[in-house]
């Protein structure tokens, strides 16, 4: 599509950003990014797809919680560079459950928008724990046992990994199935933590996960070691 060739992806690096309003308030819902085949997808379906920076793949708006966005207009900026998405809007923008992606006030901190949707069971445990824990990463360590990790030395946080996974050892070596059913959430929580220090999603995981599906252990051992 020659609209798409219009687009400074080399000065862009590949990326545009987007940003997404509603086509009937013209609320601000969101800011993402895509590159051409998200883009191209999204011209072709008329349903908002992005390249998600941490997951590192394109991702279909909703595709999760059922929150699709219809899209209705596409803009392109003057220079090329950055586009409009007018979109109808089902459910909400933000995985906080909120509408919109801003509702934090800058300069006193203050939540303006309260949350109109549980997200929970849209997105499964794993993936709204590792939101909580990145919207940790500016509480105070005071307060907050994940801020505290952080904001700490990395040493610390990273020990904490190896004394839980010992931890998880013992229990399954006692065979306590509650022990290690408490353990292995203890191991979960602190890798997710360490991967969120490293903006790493946890959907990364998952696709190393179903990458190694097709090979055997021996085959995949190998891959790691060419």
């Amino acid at each position: 599509m020659d609209q798409i060739n219009n687009i400074d992806w080399e000065k862009m690096e590949g990326l545009i950003p987007v940003i997404t309003q509603d086509v009937t308030t013209n609320e601000v819902l969101m800011l993402a990014y895509m590159d051409k085949e998200a883009l191209s997808l999204t011209l072709r379906t008329k349903q908002a797809h992005y390249f998600s920076r941490s997951k590192q793949r394109i991702w279909k708006k909703g595709e999760s919680s059922g929150h699709l966005q219809h899209v209705k207009n596409i803009m392109v900026d003057c220079d090329n560079d950055t586009i409009l998405l007018k979109v109808e809007q089902l459910g909400v923008a933000c995985h906080t459950g909120r509408k919109s992606c801003f509702f934090t006030d800058l300069e006193n901190n203050e939540t303006k928008l309260d949350v109109e949707v549980n997200t929970d069971t849209a997105y499964g445990v794993i993936d709204n724990l590792y939101h909580i824990i990145e919207s940790r990463k500016n509480d105070n360590p005071e307060k907050s046992y994940t801020a505290k990790l952080l904001k700490g030395k990395e040493n610390s946080m990273l020990k904490k990994i190896v004394e839980e996974a010992g931890e998880f050892t013992f229990a399954v070596k006692d065979n306590d199935e509650e022990e290690i059913i408490y353990e292995a959430a203890d191991i979960v929580y602190h890798m997710l933590v360490a991967m969120a220090s490293k903006n790493i999603n946890p959907d990364r995981v998952k696709q190393e996960l179903a990458r190694r599906f097709g090979l055997s252990g021996i085959e995949e051992k190998n891959s790691r070691s060419e």
